[in-house]
């Protein structure tokens, strides 16, 4: 035990410590029953970590922490998500680079000194690389928050979403699922993304308000009459393929069977009958294009509609026009962006008299990808596809069972999940068109001509692979991208399509299944909620389709952070807070106090007020740790030397205090449990130590002070282990002063430990009588402004019979407390109240 109370160093002194002793190693041959799994986060590796990683992962660590000394084996597993969008933006701002795959890979090849004015051209593999080493440095810089922070995962558990472990899984799961039929290659309307060039998924999506306008536009009919349409995209005129009414509309009851012309382009559409069109939302009548939002896309799949694309993958309107729209008009609109061809559209509208009035403004919901900066457009491609319940009723139904049988914390949260499942509008696209991903183990057959044959595929029957410099099984290197031979699919999944197996990636599905079979279904699932409709969602459908359960049994979602204006921290608002300074000015524990603080799924402000709050909570438990060493307790001090009963009184209470803390970590609700045992621990220093020490320091033959000894001893064996999954480095070291081993492999406190020193005749309400008579006792030398010390010639205590028959049992210990030389009761009143004369 130190001679100076200090909290600084404890983090790197304890890391240390746990790492040479492999405290918190998973036992990979413990049995199922004895193994608490957690499918950890892997947090996305692209510039820092935030204090709002800090708050969410510390939960889980409380709860991991909490089941590892119930004497469960807890597997806890550290991944890095590093591939996908955000990772290839670093890397390109970083390094000043742009991948070519049409480029030869250059072995020699270092990146520039400086970031030129213009991106440097590299291969794909060039870029592969680059990534990789980016991803790495960023991955030591978030280990060491994470051990700073005190996590206590099994280090050796460590993977990344791009490492071979996660592409053999990500892609034999992907075969699996092809072989089954729930993934499938087809050309259709595709969310995409202009800056990045690449499909997004409906789970990527994200509304933002835009200033727009509405355009009537004029529409022959037939026999010379006309009807009006209004759109916030003229220049999609092109792409129009039927106009839509709603079928209860009487407006337009005559008109449907029948076609109208286009302005400027005089194509004749359909006019259709659909339930989805409003009447009361400008003329009723709408035109179809294909496409200019999810609607259209509905309309035009249900009314089996053609397909006049004009909207190309870099967002300009495409050089050619649909077959059978006339060639002149359109010349004024190829090649230019959404934005220029809507103005030389509005042009040519007015020219032809088909502009009627002037635009009239408004502000509409435009869905952006959510790490994009323009809006999506709708284009048609070829992508990869798996079944999500979209357009499966009976899947659908199949996926919301297992959300009623997934236990959520908080209960609430499911809502969302079913709000979720219930609103998909198609199934999920999980190709993108990017580079550093996992690619899909596809090689394609080329004709005599050199055309793809995509409706035959050729699997991969080694894993991982790389359709990119491997060859298919059957074929040589010389025979690729040339007729007859094959050329391997481009594209690479999606980054969720492979965080949805982080449990069968941490326990290596089908690389080590003695493992795997150890640790799934895994028991825990802690998340932040804004991604339930994305990693949550997609995990479960994942499990579902191959193993027919659930991937976990819980899910422990998370709220947000909130600044000092209430808003959310985020990357993208550029509100964040950087963890590593925090940590270093308050202290982890201090830190993991704020965080421990907020409720499952409940939004928290960021406050270091709270963290200095933790603080001196840390520095109190070692304060009252030596405090308490320094009546000589022993570490095996057992319960039944306890016979004093103030001492009593205080282990009752602390009894209940255990019993509670251990319902609410058994509920995942770790604020409470810090919260109760916080509570009892200021109860304790404030009136316990202070009413039994005058007989602690007595004679230790005494059975009186050995009744003191022992109490004080199982209340500090106790509270430690109270507060470790929380607290863990101040824990650690207090235990250590006086105790074997360490306190987060000790066991968690049990009522039956306390069991032998309680009696009905000493009730923990005792502690409360004493401490509110000591207080008062107090409370008149202060404002008398006398020295704690000084004597109290008389004390009168007033009060119920039953509080003043009880104050008998702790009297001598208040007396000694208050420095008291006479004492006397009188039963009456509703309240304790106390008459004090000092000497």
């Amino acid at each position: 035990m130190p001679e100076k109370i200090t909290l600084d160093g404890l983090e790197r002194k304890w890391r240390e410590v746990w790492a040479r002793n492999g405290t918190y190693t998973f036992d990979r041959t413990a049995p199922r029953s004895r193994v608490f799994s957690i499918d950890t986060p892997p947090p996305t590796v692209s510039g820092s970590l935030h204090v709002g990683h800090v708050f969410s992962f510390t939960h889980a660590d409380a709860i991991a922490r909490y089941q590892r000394m119930t004497g469960r084996e807890v597997f806890y597993p550290m991944g890095w998500d590093d591939n996908g969008l955000p990772t290839e933006r670093r890397v390109q701002n970083h390094y000043g680079v742009q991948c070519d795959p049409s480029l030869p890979y250059d072995p020699d090849f270092t990146p520039p000194s400086t970031v030129p004015s213009r991106p440097l051209p590299i291969s794909r593999r060039n870029f592969v690389e680059l990534c990789q080493r980016l991803t790495a440095i960023d991955e030591q810089a978030f280990e060491d928050v994470w051990r700073q922070v005190g996590l206590s995962v099994d280090w050796s558990l460590q993977y990344s979403t791009i490492d071979d472990t996660s592409r053999a899984v990500s892609q034999r799961a992907f075969l699996r699922n092809l072989e089954r039929g729930e993934a499938y290659l087809a050309d259709a309307p595709t969310l995409w993304d202009v800056t990045f060039r690449t499909a997004v998924a409906q789970a990527e999506l994200e509304d933002r308000e835009r200033q727009g306008a509405y355009y009537r536009l004029a529409f022959g009919l037939p026999g010379g009459g006309t009807t009006y349409i209004e759109t916030t995209r003229p220049e999609l005129l092109p792409a129009c393929v039927a106009l839509v009414a709603h079928p209860g509309d009487e407006r337009y009851q005559k008109l449907f069977g029948t076609y109208a012309t286009t302005p400027v382009f005089g194509v004749q559409v359909p006019i259709r009958a659909h339930p989805l069109a409003q009447p009361d939302k400008g003329s009723g009548i709408a035109m179809i294009c294909t496409f200019g939002d999810l609607t259209d896309v509905i309309w035009w799949r249900e009314l089996d509609l053609t397909t006049r694309p004009v909207m190309g993958r870099d967002g300009r309107l495409l050089a050619q026009p649909p077959s059978d729209v006339p060639a002149g008009p359109y010349a004024e609109l190829a090649g230019k962006t959404a934005f220029s061809a809507k103005e030389k559209m509005v042009e040519l509208l007015r020219a032809a008299g088909a502009l009627d009035g002037e635009p009239r403004p408004t502000t509409q919901q435009v869905k952006f990808y959510e790490r994009g900066d323009k809006p999506l457009e709708i284009v048609t491609t070829r992508q990869w596809y798996i079944r999500n319940g979209g357009r499966d009723a009976a899947l659908r139904a199949a996926l919301l069972a297992r959300g009623r049988e997934m236990t959520w914390s908080p209960e609430f949260m499911r809502n969302r999940y079913e709000s979720w499942v219930e609103g998909l509008a198609g199934d999920w696209v999980i190709s993108r068109q990017r580079f550093f991903g996992v690619p899909f183990p596809i090689w394609y057959p080329l004709d005599a001509a050199g055309e793809p044959d995509h409706a035959a595929p050729i699997t991969a029957t080694t894993l991982p692979v790389d359709p990119s410099s491997d060859t298919p099984p059957g074929f040589t290197e010389d025979q690729r991208d040339k007729p007859g031979g094959f050329t391997g699919d481009p594209d690479v999944m999606d980054t969720w399509a492979t965080s949805s197996l982080t449990p069968e990636i941490a326990g290596r599905w089908g690389l080590d299944d003695d493992l795997f079979e150890r640790v799934f279904p895994m028991d825990l699932r802690p998340q932040a909620h804004e991604i339930i409709r994305t990693w949550l969602f997609a995990t479960v459908l994942r499990a579902h389709q191959e193993f027919d359960s659930l991937p976990w049994r819980t899910a422990l979602l998370s709220g947000w952070i909130l600044d000092p204006d209430r808003k959310k921290m985020s990357k993208s608002k550029g509100n964040t807070v950087t963890p590593m300074a925090l940590l270093e000015e308050y202290g982890s524990d201090a830190v993991r106090y704020w965080a421990v603080s907020g409720r499952p799924g409940t939004d928290t402000a960021f406050d270091t007020g709270q963290m200095k709050v933790g603080r001196r909570l840390a520095i109190k438990i070692l304060n009252a740790t030596k405090f308490v060493l320094r009546f000589g307790v022993a570490a095996d001090l057992e319960a039944a030397a306890v016979t004093e009963p103030l001492d009593r009184a205080m282990l009752a209470g602390l009894e209940a205090v255990v019993a509670d803390a251990t319902r609410h970590f058994e509920g995942y609700d770790y604020a409470r449990a810090l919260e109760r045992t916080e509570q009892f621990f200021w109860t304790f220093c404030d009136d316990y130590l202070e009413l039994v020490k005058e007989r602690a320091y007595a004679d230790p033959a005494d059975p009186a002070t050995r009744s003191a000894h022992a109490a004080l001893a199982l209340a500090l064996r106790t509270l430690l282990r109270l507060f470790a999954p929380a607290l863990p480095f101040v824990a650690e070291e207090a235990w250590s002063w006086w105790q074997d081993g360490s306190v987060h492999r000790a066991a968690w406190p049990s009522a039956g430990e306390l069991a032998p020193a309680l009696d009905p005749a000493a009730p923990a309400t005792l502690l409360g009588l004493a401490g509110t008579v000591l207080g008062l006792v107090r409370k008149a030398k202060s404002e008398a402004k006398q020295s704690m010390r000084t004597e109290v010639a008389h004390l009168t205590v007033r009060g119920p019979e039953a509080d003043v028959l009880a104050f008998g049992l702790v009297r001598p210990d208040v007396q000694a407390a208050g420095v008291v030389r006479e004492v006397t009761v009188e039963a009456v009143g509703e309240t304790v109240l106390a008459e004090v004369r000092l000497a």
